[in-house]
């Protein structure tokens, strides 16, 4: 059956609205209904095409856009085509509204209005500058001299075919404005080459911090050269954290910020590239706290084993367009914030800062993430 998926699921996220806005008692004119299921069968040939043509070998960003567009389009109109078309049309008859073709051709107008809302939302939602989320994270072992350290945190900003470089000057100037110790970057930077996103990904070299600037991979880098990516975030003066850490020292005490690379680096090929965790915290003082940077949430199983006390992770855009997120719980252990895995280890998964395909957002905002950490010796102390 997963063998199957790709051709099945495209079939379905086009049948289904086409069978329940056209076929289930509406009775349109002939006309109308042809149209529709004509349009409807087009979307079916083009979105794989345009996606393929987009995302294939030859990355044509025209392509991707249209294709990732529709795929956006298409998931949207079917979760909403079985939720009213279930929910609204059993609520009509229950409430005897009209006869059975004007409760039929209500629940389609209800439909297009809902799926139409919400295109329009989401879209606006994916194209706007992330709001800044804001929150404290107590630290136990974190010393009394580091209370207070402002981390920053973007993630998945996946710059690709619709040009994004303005709204990437935008995401750094409010970035700077939170006045960071420490700004980090979980991966994703794109869907591209580091040669082909170059201008998208420039403003990222504007971002200040106090301390430091640290980047780890992504899934996706490992899509388009992750090699590159590395080379460019070095370039633009962030710290690319391949299985190694730095020290955060002030007030005389010391935290480890440690990164790893994604956990599918050891299957790209490239020599070098995996996540090794006991590699990024060689040498590093057992009895400092461990800030790590890893894309996947699901790597907190081994962060919590090698006594990690707070990982930071994205991947998972929060599952960027609802319901999606109930896919995305079968995979990762956290969908988004603050949550605890075992006696010590915290993870903070952000929704992410862009998004990755279809562009829109839908009870998924992107964010641009504020920690700061608190020490218990401080509040003791005081």
């Amino acid at each position: 059956m997963l063998r199957y998926l790709p051709l099945i699921a495209p079939v379905l996220l086009w049948a289904v609205p086409c069978w329940l806005l056209l076929h289930t008692g509406q009775h349109w004119p002939l006309p109308v209904t042809l149209t529709g299921t004509a349009l409807f069968a087009l979307g079916l040939v083009v979105m794989p095409l345009a996606m393929v043509r987009g995302h294939g070998r030859r990355q044509q960003d025209r392509a991707a856009i249209v294709g990732d567009t529709l795929l956006g389009a298409a998931w949207i109109l079917f979760t909403w085509s079985v939720l009213l078309g279930v929910v609204l049309r059993l609520a009509l008859t229950l409430a005897d509204v009209g006869d059975g073709q004007a409760r039929a051709r209500t629940v389609t107008w209800a439909i297009l209005a809902t799926a139409a809302a919400l295109l329009a939302w989401g879209y606006a939602e994916a194209r706007r500058v992330p709001r800044v989320r804001s929150l404290d994270v107590q630290l136990p072992r974190l010393g009394a001299g580091l209370d207070g350290t402002r981390v920053v945190l973007i993630t998945d900003t996946h710059y690709g075919p619709l040009d994004r470089a303005r709204w990437s000057e935008r995401v750094c100037e409010t970035v700077n404005s939170l006045e960071a110790d420490l700004v980090c970057h979980t991966g994703d930077i794109a869907d591209g080459t580091a040669d082909r996103r170059r201008a998208q990904a420039t403003p990222l070299g504007t971002v200040k911090a106090t301390h430091a600037r640290v980047y780890v991979t992504g899934n996706h880098e490992y899509y388009s050269e992750a090699q590159g990516w590395v080379d460019l975030m070095d370039e633009l003066g962030w710290e690319p954290l391949r299985n190694r850490h730095l020290l955060l020292e002030r007030g005389g005490d010391t935290l480890v910020v440690a990164g790893v690379d994604d956990v599918t680096a050891e299957s790209s090929g490239l020599v070098g590239h995996r996540a090794h965790l006991a590699g990024a915290l060689a040498g590093a003082d057992p009895d400092h706290p461990v800030l790590l940077l890893a894309h996947q949430p699901k790597f907190i199983d081994r962060a919590a084993a090698g006594g990690v006390d707070l990982q930071l992770s994205g991947h998972t855009h929060g599952g960027q367009i609802w319901p999606f997120h109930h896919l995305v719980r079968l995979d990762q252990p956290a969908l988004a914030g603050l949550t605890r895995h075992g006696p010590r280890t915290l993870l903070y998964t952000s929704r992410g800062t862009g998004f990755w395909g279809p562009p829109f957002r839908v009870f998924a905002p992107s964010e641009i993430t504020l920690l700061v950490l608190r020490s218990p010796q401080a509040g003791a102390a005081s």
